[in-house]
């Protein structure tokens, strides 16, 4: 370990012949202790750098079986905050679980010490996190609150102090009791300032769980203060809808994207913002049952999407969530080409991402486990991408 630590001492350009005996054997400590800290983090994060992206993990450990899907905010010095969710008693769903955050002070390529956020506040757990800059310059975040199997909604804290401090959560969806799922990074505020939740609706205490989920969205004017209900999405083809997403498009209408049974997303249109859609339709995006990521990149213009790009015609993948794929649209989410892979272990489980731009990069903050080692979304991911890499031919 001595003779380790001088030759860092050396490439650091100091020489250790012209220091005296004492401050020599205090910079060997001092690198020894590092060393060994940065031993015991890694027990539980990894970065991973490959040509195309640099994938730093978050990994389980006993006492912390799952770290899950959350979402990132750009504050205003520039540092980046990720905020997700930490298991403390279990890897499933309605395992106990807080908000936790780290934060990058370079633009994705590093990411500090794990903090706690939020306290679990529901009788099963607290997550899904979405993160909004509004437009009076406040950061929103919103969660689900997971009190049973039959009590899951959102609620939303304002932070005025660049994510110091958060208000007292607010319910957006005061009266109606049910499981209400709502996606991490899912969370939109159009031109008019109207804030909107795409929800799934899969049970309540009347009725059993379903898989098809009742899609509607639950919309806020007045900055979160009050909630009202949008009309349900119509489900002709009778297939499960689940885990609904939207992306405004360039004339205003917004674009709900679905998570199906079907082999595809499923899309759906509002054009009066967010209160009614045309009924849900096959679009022309292959897809296992998973959810897709839709963001427009601040520098082009056009759509980026994260999903699993799996049509199951590969037998050993069929159904599977791999590979993470990521696609561009240049009209609209019509077409979709510079499909690309992040990640393609054939056992890997990748989904719920959350995406934000930083510069000429794209950061990618999805679950991203292995299903012989978890359940697949034990293990959160981030992955930061070159946006030239993707709009290459490569």
């Amino acid at each position: 370990m001595q003779q380790r630590v001088e030759e860092i001492i050396t490439k650091e350009s100091i020489e250790p012949r012209k220091l005296n005996q004492e401050m020599k054997n205090y910079l060997i400590t001092t690198l020894i202790i590092a060393l060994f800290i940065n031993s015991v983090l890694s027990q539980n994060m990894d970065t991973k750098h490959s040509h195309n992206a640099m994938i730093f993990k978050i990994k389980p450990s006993k006492k912390n079986p799952r770290n899950s899907e959350g979402d990132f905010i750009e504050l205003r010095d520039g540092r980046i905050l990720f905020i997700y969710s930490h298991f403390t008693s279990g890897d499933g769903d309605y395992a106990s679980a807080y908000l936790a955050q780290r934060i990058s002070h370079d633009w994705g390529k590093t990411w500090g010490e794990e903090r706690k956020t939020v306290a679990n506040e529901g009788g099963l757990n607290t997550m899904s996190v979405s993160l909004l800059r509004l437009q009076s310059g406040e950061i929103a975040l919103f969660y689900a609150r997971k009190n049973s199997h039959k009590d899951c909604r959102p609620v939303m804290r304002i932070s005025k102090d660049e994510a110091k401090t958060w208000s007292d959560p607010v319910d957006c969806i005061p009266e109606t009791v049910g499981y209400f799922v709502l996606n991490n990074d899912r969370v939109i505020q159009l031109a008019n300032g109207r804030i909107i939740l795409p929800v799934s609706l899969h049970e309540s205490p009347d009725t059993p769980w379903s898989d098809g989920g009742i899609l509607q969205t639950y919309y806020s004017d007045d900055n979160g203060n009050s909630w009202y209900s949008g009309k349900i999405v119509a489900n002709p083809d009778n297939v499960v809808l689940q885990e609904p997403g939207m992306i405004v498009l360039e004339d205003n209408r917004i674009m709900m994207f679905i998570r199906t049974n079907a082999g595809v997303q499923y899309t759906a249109f509002s054009s009066d913002d967010g209160i009614s859609w045309t009924a849900a339709s096959a679009s022309n995006i292959p897809s296992p049952l998973s959810p897709a990521s839709i963001k427009r990149i601040p520098s082009s213009g056009d759509l980026l999407m994260a999903w699993n790009n799996n049509n199951g015609k590969i037998e050993a993948i069929k159904g599977k969530r791999t590979p993470f794929s990521i696609a561009i649209s240049e009209d609209e989410g019509q077409t979709w080409k510079y499909v690309k892979n992040i990640e393609d272990n054939p056992d890997g489980w990748y989904c719920y991402t959350a995406i934000d731009f930083t510069g000429d990069h794209v950061l990618l903050g999805y679950c991203g486990g292995n299903r012989t080692e978890n359940n697949g979304l034990a293990e959160t991911h981030i992955a930061r991408v070159n946006l030239d890499w993707i709009y290459s031919g490569e």
